[in-house]
């Protein structure tokens, strides 16, 4: 089981949760992160740290949010691996609890 970056993360992409990651399983891309489910260890250590509550793990992930874990996978093997701290994007608290963004993933 590995954990899964979800829609909140879109347009945001807080960083916070790489710092604690032991493995380097994030991976970004222009307005989003995702995790690569071969590297993730399974630790929980990067859910809690999420300010935008947009990471899950497997068995918790929302019916809603099921496509993200192809999503994960699929950009996890061509967007480059993250391994520190980033700031945010400039407009990540204005996007922060919108819903539906999947329309705004950028390649």
């Amino acid at each position: 089981m590995a954990f899964v970056v979800t829609d909140n993360c879109i347009q945001c992409k807080f960083t916070d949760c790489v710092e604690v990651c032991p493995v380097d399983c994030f991976h970004e891309g222009p307005n989003f992160m995702v995790i690569d489910p071969e590297e993730c260890i399974d630790c929980a250590l990067c859910e809690p740290e999420c300010p935008a509550n947009a990471i899950f793990s497997e068995d918790d992930l929302p019916e809603t949010m099921q496509a993200f874990k192809q999503i994960n996978a699929d950009k996890a093997k061509v967007w480059p691996v993250l391994t520190q701290h980033k700031a945010a994007l400039p407009e990540a608290k204005t996007w922060q609890d919108k819903p539906d963004k999947l329309i705004y993933l950028e390649e």
